[in-house]
């Protein structure tokens, strides 16, 4: 027998990740449907003094295995069938329709619960071993030269391991980080005078450039590098992980035009959706709901060819930022005073920079613009 090669063994831990997040869909299901069995038990007794006997196991397969196929998302509905349990299962659904509850109103939701259960399981496992402190460096710290140093350090997998160490002892590591950032930002201000180089980093044409709708309440770091896709996710603290579940997302949102989920995937500003898309799964906003109104509103369609990837982009925050109640425009870009001038030819560059710098040193203005975070952190 041969051993397997890397593919395979990373395939084989796919396959095992999936099917344990299906499985734990599954006990989830379990969960809602044993409640509402219990419900309806204790509402027959309260009304009757006895509860109603349970249809047949074999009727009871027979008449809902149909409909848990219809209603239900297809691997849930499999799994759930393979169960040893099923009858049971199917005798508590069977008794539910004839004491009255529609489950073609009930089990859609009750699918949808357990589709987050599986989609929450999947996303952990693609977690890399270090990618909560990647989320908790990215959260407590200002986008910059300090939180830049820290995850692209030699030493990150040491600092992550020493972060868990610390955690599992009861010490608040945000904190820790918080408390650490300004020393330590003095620190590289006085490396970088004595090897006579600039305290601050300079106003980058990507950071003024991306000023507006686009990252509006994000934080940016002042010398974005955005022909660099490897560094701008770094900068703006993005782990590999969160990146390719990303991309995923988006292809998913946009199933059928393969073509333009990859302008949208590869363009340049792609790094900045990942990083709006990470404040909102901080802020516990729905990614993928939001992202699924690519497939609705395709007003992105219209215009010239060459033009379509910016297109994509403009819609894409749009459609990540759009609140429900709104519905889609044509485009919902404005012009941003601030970048314009700074790209202007009548403003020099080194004005330009001044008039767009943040108070500040190594954050974006859009930090201080942003309102509180939801997830109630504090820097």
């Amino acid at each position: 027998m041969t051993t397997p090669g890397p593919e395979e063994r990373a395939g084989e831990a796919f396959t095992e990740s999936a099917a344990e997040a299906v499985q734990t869909a599954v006990m989830a299901y379990r969960l809602v449907m044993a409640i509402a069995d219990a419900v309806r038990r204790h509402q027959q007794r309260r009304q009757r003094g006895k509860e109603d006997a349970l249809p047949t196991a074999e009727e009871a397969v027979n008449e809902i295995s149909a409909d848990v196929e219809r209603l239900l998302p297809s691997d849930i509905s499999g799994a759930l069938m393979a169960e040893a349990d099923w009858p049971q299962l199917a005798q508590q659904l069977l008794a539910l329709r004839k004491a009255g509850v529609d489950l073609d109103q009930v089990l859609p939701r009750v699918g949808e619960i357990a589709a987050n259960v599986r989609d929450q399981v999947a996303a952990k496992a693609e977690e890399g071993p270090t990618d909560q402190w990647v989320r908790a460096v990215r959260e407590t710290l200002p986008a910059g030269p300090v939180r830049e140093a820290i995850l692209t350090s030699p030493a990150w997998l040491e600092m992550a391991a020493t972060m868990a160490r610390l955690e599992e002892r009861g010490v608040n590591v945000r904190e820790v980080l918080a408390a650490a950032h300004n020393e330590v930002l003095s620190v590289d201000q006085t490396v970088a005078k004595g090897l006579g180089a600039a305290a601050e980093p300079v106003m980058s044409r990507d950071a003024q450039l991306s000023y507006g709708p686009l990252t509006t309440g994000l934080d940016l770091p002042r010398d974005l590098d955005l022909s660099d896709r490897e560094r701008a996710l770094t900068q703006l603290a993005i782990s590999p992980q969160e990146n390719q579940r990303y991309i995923r997302w988006a292809r998913e949102a946009m199933l059928g035009n393969v073509r333009e989920a990859e302008l949208l995937v590869t363009s340049r500003q792609w790094p900045l959706l990942a990083r709006r898309m990470a404040q909102m799964e901080t802020d516990g906003e729905p990614v993928r709901e939001r992202l699924a109104r690519l497939a609705e509103d395709t007003f992105w369609q219209a215009g010239p060819d060459s033009q379509l990837a910016t297109r994509l982009v403009q819609a894409a925050s749009d459609a990540l930022c759009r609140p429900a109640s709104e519905a889609p425009g044509e485009s919902r870009v404005t012009v941003n005073t601030a970048a314009a001038r700074a790209t202007s030819p009548s403003v020099g560059p080194t004005k330009a920079a001044k008039a767009a710098a943040p108070a500040e040193a190594g954050t974006a203005p859009h930090r201080q613009a942003a309102p509180a975070p939801k997830s109630g952190r504090t820097r």
